[in-house]
């Protein structure tokens, strides 16, 4: 699988299949995104690398505790988040990637958060009002 940013600078691919997908409701992925969930999945450790663009990537976190929001810093293109702790936990946005890739959010987590102008679809997804548990 492959995927990148919005001016094609980033430019990443993925090895092995995802291993989980949401909607993340948080205030964090709303600010960075603008919309009111933002689909994500993760990846299996040691899959992900980056091809080209390494040196255009640029981090936020709001916190020691937080995920480090990773995105371009040409066009802005949010592209994954990354643990603070262990840098082979990843989670890519799922618009980045160049086509299907191949798997679909089963949950939505942070609703506490959710965007009171949308409403929450009735997908039958679970939900969970924080992250979900590990």
């Amino acid at each position: 699988m492959t995927g990148g940013c919005n001016c094609g600078g980033v430019r990443y691919e993925i090895s092995a299949p995802l291993v989980s997908a949401s909607y993340c409701h948080c205030k964090r992925c709303q600010r960075r995104s603008g919309a009111a969930a933002s689909p994500q999945a993760g990846v299996e450790p040691g899959s992900f690398r980056i091809v080209s663009g390494e040196e255009l990537l640029r981090e936020w976190s709001a916190g020691g505790e937080s995920f480090a929001k990773v995105f371009c810093s040409t066009c802005g293109s949010s592209l994954w988040s990354r643990s603070p702790h262990d840098p082979d936990v990843i989670s890519v946005r799922l618009g980045t990637f160049d086509g299907d890739p191949g798997i679909r959010p089963g949950h939505r987590q942070w609703l506490e958060s959710a965007a009171p102008w949308e409403p929450l679809p009735d997908d039958g997804l679970e939900r969970f009002q924080r992250g979900r548990p590990r």
